[in-house]
């Protein structure tokens, strides 16, 4: 009997220990209510504290938090955090099928926020003191993942009178809130019809997904129409921009904020914008730089729209489009990327996602997307493209002054490349001179030809460019443009009837109805231009480059144990893409669509980087 009292003694005072898998060493540590469904150890930590059971809890988060208000016995920290996850707990509650109430929802996500946001400005401890603490992470994660839900329940339910005018308060069952519109985007044209949480969108064919850790929700605004929109000017800005949201609380105390209710949402350009200052702390705005781009992409039907714009169908581009991927910034150096043949911006989709994904570049660059019709010839299409680029920056910057009207960089892949080098050439009469040899005219018809085609058939370099990459750029043609195939299918399409018109101006004069030398036809589409046969390829290909101009070659080639002189990317020969004088070359193995690859994109940043440090001061 001694021995047994002795061990039933012994046993109430003894403590046991065992071994923590490594595998939930980070599940016990950071594991909450937003990863892994339960409450935080940390949460559970508190609730022993003040002898309080955890599953009583989870039945009534609410009731649990409020408890703590009066609780004795904790610290400001403990108590604000512990706050916000119960509320976050009880809001997903709500947010259930079976336990679904709107209001109570809303409310409950917005007094997650208030305690969060107290917890990280108003607790008596600054933020930057606790950066090594997973409860900060946790709790900042609390606040965002709040706001993300408050701020796109609240805009599904308001007016947009709400979002206007920020004296309107939006009411809830327990909440005042007004709206901060501070997204230039939006100041300025019409309000988004949308808020969508970017954590919610998943893509396929994007390699990454760019953001920044930091404070708020990463949003993305639908506008009125996030397709692929066709204006009148010409221009127009990325419809689906992405946004920050944030939640403030009226007050500048601890006692002030707990005491108050009244909230404001605002939504700011993380863009324009990279913290904000509470409680005078400067904090990271988060953001996420890829989902509204992709979001564009993907509702953007580029995919089938390339191939009927090729053939000229009746609802086929008839002007370039430009599209603008942020809202001008006059102070961001611009960059302009032309798709080739057949193709549209889509051709750039990961591209310009690594450009947006590195911190300096989007910080520095703007990016312009131009979209035109492949089936056009070259010069038209030239000529009109250099048009449109100029009214945009004219538009926007009429006196010529901004940053971004100087060093603009220009970026063409296959077609888009050639282009682009005749964006940067001057041809002076050249072009009209070598015609009108090629055709052999008269003097009479030569008169003429110069007269009525001068502006048509001069190519000036466009201003305030000064650097350029031509990507697998056909500058001396290919011969794949006179395969049976390329010629069966430049049968099939279809010029603009001005076009034609306009066209048949130029044969009534290149064509002598009263010689028989009419082996020669003139070529009109596209693809019959592209044919290293073609007398216009011919004619530009030595057309100088304004020496202003610094320029490289990215090319592919698919068997670079070949001899240069027989290396292709499949389409286009080496031989066609070099270019003597480049500032740099680099040759990847790859077939055409080379702009896509990962060599090809770091060569891109490089030149980006270089071009930065090489402006003036």
């Amino acid at each position: 009997m001694l021995l047994i009292l002795i061990l039933m003694l012994s046993g109430c005072a003894m403590v046991s220990v065992s071994n923590v898998d490594s595998r939930d060493y980070v599940k016990q540590r950071r594991g909450d209510v937003l990863t892994t469904g339960e409450l935080s150890l940390y949460t559970g930590t508190v609730l022993q504290i003040l002898g309080q059971d955890e599953s009583s809890c989870r039945r009534q988060a609410a009731q649990c938090a409020e408890m703590l208000t009066t609780a004795m016995g904790l610290t400001s920290e403990q108590r604000l955090s512990t706050m916000a996850e119960l509320w976050l707990y009880q809001a997903l509650w709500y947010a259930k099928p079976r336990h679904k109430d709107l209001l109570a929802e809303i409310d409950a996500y917005l007094m997650s926020a208030r305690y969060a946001y107290a917890y990280l400005f108003y607790s008596g401890v600054a933020p930057y003191n606790r950066l090594f603490t997973d409860r900060q992470t946790q709790v900042r994660d609390y606040y965002n993942f709040a706001v993300q839900q408050a701020a796109t329940l609240l805009f599904a339910q308001s007016q947009r009178r709400w979002l206007q005018d920020p004296d309107v308060r939006l009411q809830t069952q327990n909440w005042q809130v007004r709206s901060l519109l501070q997204h230039q985007r939006f100041r300025q044209q019409a309000l988004p019809q949308q808020l969508l949480a970017a954590s919610s969108l998943s893509f396929q064919g994007l390699r990454n997904q760019y953001r920044r850790d930091g404070l708020g929700a990463e949003l993305v605004a639908v506008g009125p129409d996030a397709s692929v929109a066709r204006n009148e000017r010409g221009f127009s800005e990325l419809p689906v921009p992405v946004v920050t949201a944030l939640l403030s609380f009226d007050g500048t105390t601890l006692d002030e904020v707990l005491a108050s209710d009244q909230a404001t949402l605002h939504l700011v350009d993380p863009l324009q914008q990279r913290e904000v200052r509470i409680a005078g702390n400067p904090i990271p705005l988060a953001a996420n730089f890829t989902a509204g781009y992709g979001l564009w992409l993907a509702r953007s039907d580029f995919s089938r729209q390339a191939f009927w714009n090729l053939m000229g169908a009746s609802d086929a581009l008839a002007e370039p489009q430009l599209f603008m991927l942020q809202p001008y910034d006059p102070n961001r150096k611009i960059i302009i990327m032309l798709h080739g043949i057949a193709s549209s911006p889509e051709a750039w989709v990961n591209t310009a996602n690594e450009v947006l994904g590195d911190e300096t570049l989007r910080e520095q660059y703007q990016l312009w997307q131009l979209y035109y019709p492949t089936n056009l010839p070259l010069i038209i299409n030239v000529q009109s493209i250099r048009q449109r680029i100029l009214s945009t920056l004219q538009h926007f910057d009429p006196t010529g002054s901004a940053a971004a009207s100087r060093d603009i960089v220009l970026i063409g892949h296959s077609m888009g490349g050639l282009l682009t080098r005749f964006l940067v050439s001057d041809s002076g009469d050249s072009l009209l001179q070598t015609i009108s040899e090629q055709r052999r005219l008269d003097a009479q018809r030569r008169q003429q030809f110069f007269q009525r085609f001068r502006e048509d058939l001069t190519l000036t370099a466009l201003p305030g460019v000064s650097r350029a990459v031509f990507i697998a750029a056909p500058h001396r043609g290919t011969a794949v443009a006179d395969y049976r195939l390329a010629r069966w299918l430049a049968g099939l399409i279809t010029l603009p009837v001005t076009v034609l018109e306009r066209l048949a101006q130029v044969t009534e004069l290149l064509i002598d109805p009263d010689t028989s030398d009419n082996s020669r036809p003139v070529r009109f589409t596209s693809i019959e231009n592209l044919s290293d046969q073609d007398p216009f390829i011919k004619a530009t290909a030595g057309l100088p480059i304004n020496p202003a101009v610094r320029y490289h070659s990215i090319i592919g080639v698919e068997q670079p144990a070949l001899p240069v002189e027989q290396q292709s990317d499949g389409v286009v020969p080496y031989l066609s893409a070099s270019l003597a004088g480049a500032q740099s070359e680099m040759v990847i193995r790859s077939g055409h669509s080379v702009q896509e690859t990962s060599s090809a994109i770091l060569e891109l940043r490089r030149i980006l980087h270089q071009h930065l440090a090489e402006l003036p001061d």
